[in-house]
């Protein structure tokens, strides 16, 4: 079979029994460096990608995707719903009405964002309903002033299903300051817990009900709340839905109010990303250290074939075959370790907490009880290039020292 010369004889070094083992031990070192590197950030990028999709799942999963409103509140709903859902992109339309104002229970308070909502629609739109711990969420019956408040107000205020707080929200007055705090005694019916932020930040009531807080009409709501299939195009859906309807309608959307919390894991990703390749530069740089060694080593061969024709072109091509090699195998090894890795990062971190006895993620500490991992093949493909790419070019100096070997310099001592 034909084999061109300087992959047989760039493959036959690198296979080859050296006479120096330190040579043969650092070739070793760098590949297996280089694979390490190459599995460190497959492994680590996966697990920010499933922190991102938990995150994602949790607070936009309770968040509105995009809301429609007027400047005033709509008296009917139903035909910006019906608008909204000619959009393709949009899956769901509810009634939404939100609020700020602040909680107090005996002498202790916590600012709230209240959200109203109709409890047989939330379910499109929502993940409320999965996620009640305590209560039910279809006992926020108009009229009655029920709220489900987050599992961290419950616990930092040790509220259980049945017993009252109240809501405190500002109303607009004639008095002097134009403010003044309007106080509402609510019922809690249920507790929910998503394991994120909101458990200490959101409640939900009645949509009947926030309209009486905001001396509306029964029937009146602030906006229509939209899902939509692509969390991303969230703006622009909204902003099409609302130019269709009218210029006295107004969007909102997710990035508006949770938009610098993905932002800031996106730079996190990319910041942590680039510190993990530096660990995949080094590896591959080390074979810059093998070659030269290799090319000192191998000063009569390099010469021996000079001799017989061989011309600098394809010296240079014999150590830039035997460096890519190592960079491609390493390389290789750790794709594979790395995916595998990935994949089964969430049972590595049970039989590890078996093992230890110790919790490393606990429920009462963080917001997740394991470790996510989402393994895209996008980020393993740039992984494995850039391991690959860094380690061509560690090649090319010790490959053009190789080829200015000159014979007869190189053959005087031997």
């Amino acid at each position: 079979m034909f084999r061109p010369l300087i992959f047989f004889i760039g493959a036959r070094y690198t296979r080859a029994k050296r006479r120096n083992h330190f040579i043969s031990f650092i070739s070793m070192t760098s590949m297996i460096g280089l694979a390490l590197g190459v599995l460190a950030m497959i492994v680590v990028l996966s697990v920010m990608n499933g922190f991102q999709r938990e995150m994602s799942s949790r607070i936009l999963g309770m968040v509105p995707h995009a809301t429609v409103g007027a400047t005033a509140p709509l008296d009917d709903w139903k035909p910006v719903a019906a608008a909204a859902l000619k959009n393709p992109e949009v899956q769901a339309a509810v009634p939404f009405t939100q609020l700020d104002g602040m909680f107090s229970y005996k002498g202790s308070m916590q600012p709230i964002q209240v959200s109203g909502i109709e409890p047989g629609e939330e379910g499109k739109v929502s993940i409320a309903a999965s996620h009640i711990v305590a209560g039910n969420l279809q006992a926020l019956k108009p009229g009655e002033f029920g709220v489900v408040i987050g599992e961290i107000t419950a616990r930092r205020f040790r509220l259980a299903p049945g017993d009252n707080i109240t809501l405190i929200v500002p109303e607009v007055s004639s008095a002097p300051g134009g403010i003044t705090p309007r106080l509402q005694r609510l019922t809690v019916v249920g507790i929910f817990k998503v394991g994120a932020e909101l458990d200490s930040s959101l409640a939900l009531i009645n949509v009947q009900d926030a309209a009486s807080l905001q001396h509306w009409a029964p029937n009146q709501v602030q906006s229509v709340r939209l899902k939509v299939r692509d969390l991303w195009m969230a703006p622009e859906v909204a902003k099409d839905v609302a130019q269709g309807l009218g210029p006295q309608y107004r969007a909102d959307d997710w990035t508006h109010t949770q938009g610098s919390l993905f932002a800031a894991m996106k730079m996190e990703k990319t910041m942590i990303g680039l510190l993990l390749l530096m660990i995949v530069a080094v590896a591959a740089f080390n074979i810059i250290a093998t070659l030269v060694m290799v090319v000192n080593d191998k000063g009569t061969d390099i010469a021996i074939l000079r001799t017989i024709g061989a011309t600098p072109r394809q010296i240079l091509g014999i150590f830039v075959v035997q460096g890519s090699l190592i960079g491609v195998v390493g390389t290789l090894i750790g794709g594979v370790l790395g995916v595998l890795a990935a994949l089964n990062v969430s049972q590595i971190v049970g039989w590890l907490e078996r093992v230890s006895g110790q919790h490393i993620f606990t429920s009462d500490v963080y917001f997740i009880s394991n470790l996510p991992s989402e393994l895209q093949w996008g980020d393993v493909g740039m992984i494995c290039f850039a391991g690959l790419v860094m380690s061509f070019l560690a090649t090319l100096y010790p490959a053009w020292r190789a080829a200015q070997v000159e014979p007869a310099q190189a053959l005087r001592y031997e």
